[in-house]
């Protein structure tokens, strides 16, 4: 889902300011060849966002400021609904569900469209592998879910893509073996101990873009921004005030036009405004892997979160895969399956590979 960079616990009369470079590798998205590796460039394990103190909340002078603030906060009601369904609701997820049916449920449909094919399978994290929780730092898998996903990788070709940068998540997931697209996307990188599904013997490294200089005065400290992406989480930020954190966002952001203003569950996201997404990673690693132009793929994606959509659009335009979103309430989506909780992602992820050890012992 996402980077656990800036965590707010009061939105009033904050105002954010930064001094920001974007800087655009000179790599071109997609090549014949799986991309060389290189050296990425020192990333500090820390940094400094400015807030200065005091400052009343300014009034919207860009023609449009107050309906695209009005705008941007529907937006995170709907992206951020609550735990709790109603009776309505409950109803509202039964309709949903015919067009959007659970995983489990449909697991016999799902496996005869991967009869002769090879399933890679793209993982987001948090709200997925691991739960949702007020402290991103505290985002932990469970045993048991990290045994599900290092079972799945000895079968299929395994990727984590999420909103975090690289080396967070891979702190979390502790696997070697997996393929982690971090930041949205925007830093990949292949497994560090040995697989059987490298294509050949070079390490997938890939820096698309980043995001780097923060500065100013009466800063505090961020725990673990990246030079990818700037999150602003306000899951502990009353709704009353989140009109006045999303106008101070907006007013930075008109200053930087090479940036762009992204959100998914309560979070707003700063990256470049470079056309990348967790959809373009898919397919960077789907061609990183040999399979670029090959029906003889199945790629699965599961994930919770509105980034997500990006992979889910992506395989529906392809004709290929399927998309599974994480989720207890209807959402708009482009998922063709439907899992409720990261519970039912562990359950579907260990049937996915005990039919696939049935499979291969059924062959011999």
């Amino acid at each position: 889902m996402t980077n656990q960079n800036v965590v707010l616990s009061d939105a009033k009369g904050v105002a954010v300011t930064v001094a920001v470079t974007v800087t655009v590798a000179n790599q071109s998205m997609f090549s014949s060849s799986v991309p060389k590796p290189r050296t990425a460039e020192a990333g500090g394990g820390g940094g400094c966002f400015p807030i200065p103190r005091n400052i009343k909340l300014l009034k919207v002078e860009t023609e449009g400021g107050a309906a695209r603030v009005n705008a941007w906060v529907d937006s995170l009601r709907a992206s951020s609904p609550p735990r709790v369904k109603s009776a309505t609701e409950t109803v509202d997820y039964s309709s949903w569900n015919l067009h959007h049916p659970s995983a489990m449920s449909m697991f016999e449909e799902i496996t005869n469209y991967s009869k002769g094919k090879q399933v890679v399978l793209f993982l987001d994290y948090d709200g997925t592998l691991s739960p949702i929780v007020e402290d991103p730092d505290r985002a932990f898998m469970s045993r048991e879910m990290r045994n599900a996903v290092k079972a799945a990788a000895r079968y299929f070709p395994t990727a984590i893509v999420s909103g975090r940068c690289r080396d967070k998540v891979h702190s979390f997931v502790k696997l070697g073996e997996l393929y982690y697209a971090g930041s949205h996307g925007m830093d990949i990188k292949g497994p560090s101990k040995s697989s059987k599904y490298k294509n050949g013997n070079q390490a997938v490294l890939f820096q698309p873009a980043s995001v780097q200089n923060f500065s100013g005065e009466n800063q505090i400290h961020l725990r673990g921004w990246n030079k990818f992406c700037l999150s602003v989480h306000f899951r502990c930020v009353d709704e009353k005030s989140w009109a006045a954190l999303a106008e101070q966002v907006r007013l930075v952001l008109n200053e930087y036009p090479k940036l762009r203003l992204t959100q998914g569950r309560k979070v707003l996201e700063i990256r470049p405004t470079i056309k990348w997404d967790k959809g373009k990673a898919l397919e960077f690693l789907l061609e990183s892997l040999g399979y670029a132009n090959s029906n003889e793929v199945l790629p699965v994606y599961i994930g919770d979160d509105r980034t997500d959509e990006d992979a889910f659009k992506v395989l529906r335009d392809r004709g290929q895969g399927f998309g599974i979103l994480v989720s207890k309430v209807p959402k708009e989506t482009k998922a063709s399956y439907s899992l409720q909780e990261p519970a039912e992602v562990k359950d579907f992820l260990r049937r996915l590979v005990e039919w696939k050890r049935l499979s291969k012992q059924q062959r011999n």
